[in-house]
């Protein structure tokens, strides 16, 4: 049946059309059946939904997705014919029911959910599945594996390196810091990152105050031969596509299944050809992993899937007990980033970590013996090298004209939350400073975030400030602030627990 396109300018979160019930009649299809919709040779497979009175007979409501994708207009003729349930569905009902799926099973699902043949809710049950029923290591590697193989690759004629945390902590800005002081001693990273998905800010978020991420694969290549690395998003190449539609579906669940975390992110390694890399394990109280039991199964586990996939994996189990530095969204870390490559006063947790993960590449590749990375890493950080070699990163993929810390734009609309008593820092909610980060706007809004001035173990004074909240509006600083005051994200204590007896009648 062929139709005229009206265009709807709504968002519908997946590829869905809207049909006249008398045309639907006609095609003999139902609320929530497929159809495939075709115009000049590209064909989308969609939804249904049905409609009286909004859309007439002969037209086909497009939302904003599927019309961008078919490069559809109003007035435009499309083919709409019916079409059957693809088999990844029975697939997916039998990870529910915790049977093991095959490979050519799980190649199939991961085939269909790159060619947008399945539902938003048929991926987030695809993604509940394996959250609760899991995935052994051969089903980890076969979709790995089919993720790389659905999208495109990155062949070098060099080594590379990378370096990836499994996030958790916030204000985990190390990747700004380690990728420029290992590229200036010589090693190729050609490093992507992701956006956040249940954080204030991901790698990719920060970076984006400072410079275009949106990279092609042809930039990515022609970088790193210049200027030996980038740190650009990965979603805005083609490679392993999967793994980008299955992160819009996890960021409103709010969850991270473990097989997914390390298909997900040894599949863009493995597309981008990388040959060495070093995994950050934060570990501590309200992150993915809170003791070392679980640290050693997520390292474990990547070096072996790294050793079935060719890539050589050394696993850092990093202190995630609190914040990494003192920021915490992205406009805010990529200034505490910038400060850092200064040589400024900066939290000593972010430049610690940013040197270890940073000499640990220097060793992976033969730059420093064994044991003496990080004191190199530390001796090109305060000599200046690896800002010289940021600049040149950033001025590589577009910079954005910023240049020093202080020309970094944050969000104008501020409060100081103060102290209620005078005590010691006892207890740092991750957990809470995320949601609060949050709804001040972070990630999205790039001003958004906190910054804290006291950590744990650290003496405060009553009505001295212990956090700031910055945001881009005033009502979601207002939101941000009353949540704070109802977290309290940071426990404070005094020096004196009990006094026994207490001699109180």
């Amino acid at each position: 049946m062929e139709l005229k396109v009206r265009r709807i300018d709504i968002e519908a979160g997946g590829f869905e059309i809207i049909l006249n019930e008398d045309d639907a009649k006609e095609l003999g299809v139902y609320p929530q059946d497929r159809v495939k919709v075709g115009r000049r040779g590209t064909v989308v497979t969609s939804l249904v939904n049905l409609s009286q009175t909004v859309i007439r007979k002969g037209e086909v409501g497009m939302f904003i997705e599927i019309s961008e994708k078919l490069g559809a207009k109003n007035g435009d003729r499309v083919k709409v014919v019916p079409t059957s349930r693809p088999m990844s569905v029975d697939f997916i009902k039998k990870k529910i029911n915790g049977e093991k799926l095959s490979k050519d099973e799980i190649y199939e699902i991961i085939k269909d959910i790159v060619e947008d043949n399945l539902s938003t809710i048929e991926l987030a049950s695809y993604v509940t599945a394996i959250q609760i029923r899991g995935m052994d290591m051969d089903e980890t590697e076969w979709t790995t594996r089919a993720m790389v193989d659905t999208g495109e690759t990155i062949d070098f004629e060099y080594t590379t390196f990378d370096v990836h945390s499994i996030g958790g902590v916030p204000g985990n800005k190390y990747a700004p810091v380690a990728v420029p002081i290992a590229a200036s001693a010589g090693l190729k990273i050609p490093k992507t990152s992701s956006r956040a998905i249940s954080s204030a800010a991901g790698t990719a978020d920060l970076m984006e105050v400072l410079t275009n991420v949106s990279l092609s694969i042809e930039d990515i290549r022609r970088i790193v031969d210049e200027v030996g690395a980038t740190l650009a998003w990965g979603g805005a190449v083609n490679l392993a596509p999967a793994d980008d539609k299955i992160v819009r579906i996890e960021y409103p669940l709010g969850i991270d299944p473990h097989s997914q975390v390390l298909a997900s992110v040894m599949a863009k390694k493995k597309a981008v050809g990388t040959d060495f890399m070093v995994l950050d394990i934060p570990m501590g109280p309200e992150t993915k992993v809170p003791n070392e039991k679980v640290a050693r199964k997520y390292a474990m586990d990547f070096i072996n899937l790294g050793e079935r996939l060719g890539i050589v994996v050394e696993a850092a189990v990093t202190y995630g007990g609190q914040p990494i530095g003192r920021a915490i969204g992205p406009a805010l870390e990529a200034r505490e980033a910038l400060m850092c490559l200064e040589g400024k006063p900066v939290s000593n947790s972010l430049i610690e970590k940013s040197t270890d993960i940073a000499g640990m590449l220097l060793e992976l590749g033969n730059i420093a013996d064994r044991g003496n990375g990080k004191d190199m890493a530390k001796d090109i950080l305060r000599s200046g090298r690896a800002r010289e070699k940021f600049l040149e990163i950033i001025t590589a993929q577009g910079s954005k004209g910023i240049e020093s810390s202080e020309d970094v734009p944050v969000g104008k609309y501020t409060q100081d939350l103060l102290s209620p008593e005078e005590g010691y820092i006892s207890v740092v909610s991750n957990r809470a400073l995320v949601k609060i980060a949050r709804a001040a706007g972070a990630p999205k809004d790039k001003g958004a975030g906190i910054l804290l001035y006291k950590k744990k173990g650290e003496k405060i004074e009553k009505g001295e400030p212990l956090y700031t909240i910055y945001a881009d509006s005033k009502a979601k600083l207002e939101e941000a602030v009353k949540l704070a005051k109802m977290l309290k994200p940071l426990k404070i204590e005094g020096m004196l627990l009990e006094r026994i007896p207490s001699y109180k009648k």
